[in-house]
């Protein structure tokens, strides 16, 4: 019976904290749609655009709080790009909440981007350019 109650007890504990650290607030899951979407963008090389990442550090900051803020979760996203190609990666940066969102949006994107590119590259394009994470060229 001790041993049952312990095991329930150290369960109590540990549980809530795993579950609040697999959520991303509303600021970050914003900001990551958005690294997400210009990262597809660019990965199916759309013509006229390229990165700006002075330009995704700002829109970052202004949704997080802080640039260091939206650096974090911009290392973040990048770790989990190398720990989904199965290249080497910092484990301290990897987040899987931000690997798992990133993929579905990811995914969804590049789908679209490959259904449907000419409209898809216009539509995603522009609309990560007016956030500032690409620019035209």
């Amino acid at each position: 019976m001790n041993i049952k109650l312990s095991a329930v007890a150290l369960l109590a504990i540990i549980a809530p904290g795993q579950a609040g650290a697999a959520t991303l607030t509303d600021a970050e899951a914003a900001f990551l749609e958005q690294v997400a979407i210009a990262s597809a963008v660019l990965e199916q090389r759309c013509p006229g655009y390229e990165a700006n990442g002075a330009g995704g550090v700002q829109l970052g900051a202004s949704l997080l709080g802080s640039t260091d803020a939206a650096m974090a979760m911009i290392n973040a996203f990048d770790t989990a790009i190398k720990a989904h190609d199965g290249v080497d990666y910092d484990p301290a940066n990897f987040r899987p909440e931000v690997s798992e969102a990133a993929g579905r949006t990811f995914k969804r994107v590049h789908a679209e981007l490959i259904e449907d590119p000419q409209r898809a590259c216009a539509d995603y394009g522009e609309a990560s350019a007016v956030r500032g994470l690409l620019r035209r060229y």
